[in-house]
């Protein structure tokens, strides 16, 4: 097993198709992995929680985002054992980092509706038109 830290000095080609951020960029800008990371900002959550938290998202969706953003790096997962033994989720450092910027942008997004909805009633109309 390699326990050997990460070289800072590595650096990502997002651009570059053979490259590996290529993936972790996918895990982190999916529809689920931009919610789950927005949802975690907020604190730790049990796996019913994030569920009932980001509507639409099923049980095979929600663990199988979970596993990749857990093996990226950006989630923990915790295990509390007790009389009655239950596992949550929380950010790690470097998702505290990523979920908050993807906040700003769920923030802009929410803030912005109402130009992008006319905006795209306007390209649906336009496109009606032609």
């Amino acid at each position: 097993m390699n326990d050997a830290s990460p070289d800072p000095a590595l650096r990502g080609d997002i651009f570059s198709e053979h490259c590996p951020s290529r993936d972790i960029l996918k895990h982190v800008t999916s529809r689920w992995g931009v919610l789950l990371l927005v949802a975690l900002g907020d604190g730790a959550q049990r796996f019913g929680e994030l569920r009932r938290r980001v509507g639409g998202i099923s049980e095979k969706m929600l663990a199988q985002t979970l596993v990749w953003l857990e093996q990226d790096g950006f989630v923990q997962r915790i295990v509390h054992t007790a009389a009655a033994p239950r596992v949550e989720y929380r950010l790690t450092p470097l998702g505290e980092e990523i979920s908050g910027k993807l906040g700003e942008l769920a923030e802009w997004i929410e803030g912005n509706i109402a130009g992008i909805l006319a905006a795209q009633g306007r390209a649906a109309a336009t496109a009606q038109g032609a």
